[in-house]
């Protein structure tokens, strides 16, 4: 019977995906440490994708998760730029409609949960449809 070879010169990095999942699980559970109860995670839908969906009391709330190693660059928040802020917009304006409703019809908010190296900063309604 032929063995599985070893794999050798593997890094125990993780992939890009891999550290995006663990930090959306993380906001996850700082979220619902928070009071919020989760709804979805990793919605994709026309033209976009939305980390997380959470509601508070009658509010729905999209929730953008960033993470950067180090504020060098610029902080996790502020690589939620304008064009994001707009795909965001667009896919829960689809994801609201498939789900019988509207901006006008529904208490939503876009909420931004940033951690940089180990600081964590939850920024509630970011942007709307109006900004």
């Amino acid at each position: 019977m032929a063995q599985i070879p070893a794999r050798t010169g593997c890094s125990r990095q993780l992939t890009r995906k891999q550290t995006g999942d663990a930090w959306e699980a993380a906001a996850r559970q700082w979220l619902e440490c928070k009071g919020l109860h989760f709804i979805a995670a990793n919605v994709h839908e026309r033209g976009g994708e939305i980390d997380l969906i959470m509601r508070e009391g009658n509010t729905t709330v999209f929730v953008e998760v960033r993470y950067r190693r180090s504020a060098l660059f610029g902080g996790a928040a502020a690589s939620v730029t304008r064009s994001k802020q707009y795909k965001l917009l667009q896919t829960a304006r689809v994801w609201l409609a498939r789900h019988n409703g509207s901006f006008d019809t529904v208490d939503c908010r876009f909420d931004v949960l940033a951690f940089t190296g180990n600081d964590v900063e939850w920024i509630q309604d970011a942007f709307n449809d109006r900004s």
